[in-house]
């Protein structure tokens, strides 16, 4: 019993560890837009679908009682809003940004409307609002798909972070394996395909190395 308690422990502090790794590589983003005071280079999309993503999970986790999953997206609600509010502040068309924004959180607030209002069963609740969460994190895992051919058009890994791959691959594994042990399938499927995708984005990082990129540059110019 002992020893199940501590690999319960230890999957979750990972998750908790693996998580949040990944979303602090947000941070080089936001070092970069507080030095150059502009969003050249840095895409607003990721912020925000992360951040609705992270207020799903937290009431998702708060519904179900589960405290790993409070912690880890609260925190991570806080980065991607920290992440946001500073795109704003350096992105010359404010209104683009604003209108974005709105939509997605106007889009937020009637999901809750509907689990927390027309929704009074707490186990249907907890079904449903698994099953909007799995769908929305399943798209946002299978959403790069686009960039990653054109890796494959250019041959060029340049668009590609691989430390994002590889805290990707970590967090997905982690709330794979802890889903699995919760028997909790809206935790466990939906990270599955984020495993798949680093899978596929360290074989082209095998594919096409750094320095055949800079190769491949100097045969098209």
């Amino acid at each position: 019993m002992a020893a199940g308690g501590a690999a319960d422990s230890l999957l979750s502090g990972a998750c908790v560890l693996f998580t949040l790794g990944m979303f602090s590589t947000g941070l080089s983003d936001l070092r970069h837009m507080r030095m150059t005071r502009s969003v050249d280079s840095v895409q607003f999309l990721p912020f925000l679908t992360t951040d609705v993503n992270n207020l799903s999970w937290l009431s998702y986790g708060a519904l179900k009682g589960d405290g790993t999953l409070i912690v880890v997206n609260a925190v991570g609600a806080v980065l991607q809003t920290l992440y946001i509010l500073t795109y704003l502040h350096y992105c010359p068309r404010k209104h683009v940004v604003l209108l974005q924004t709105a939509t997605l959180l106007g889009f937020l607030l009637l999901g809750y409307g509907y689990f927390w209002l027309l929704v009074p069963n707490p186990r249907t609740r907890l079904e449903q609002l698994g099953l909007f969460c799995s769908v929305f994190t399943i798209s946002m895992y299978l959403s790069p798909l686009a960039d990653l051919a054109k890796v494959i058009q250019t041959k060029s890994t340049e668009r590609l972070s691989f430390s994002l791959t590889i805290a990707t691959l970590l967090t997905s594994a982690s709330w794979t394996l802890y889903g699995f042990q919760l028997r909790d399938p809206y935790i466990m499927v939906p990270n599955i395909p984020g495993i798949l995708t680093s899978f596929i984005r360290l074989w082209l990082f095998w594919k096409y190395p750094r320095e055949q990129d800079r190769n491949y540059q100097l045969l098209q110019t």
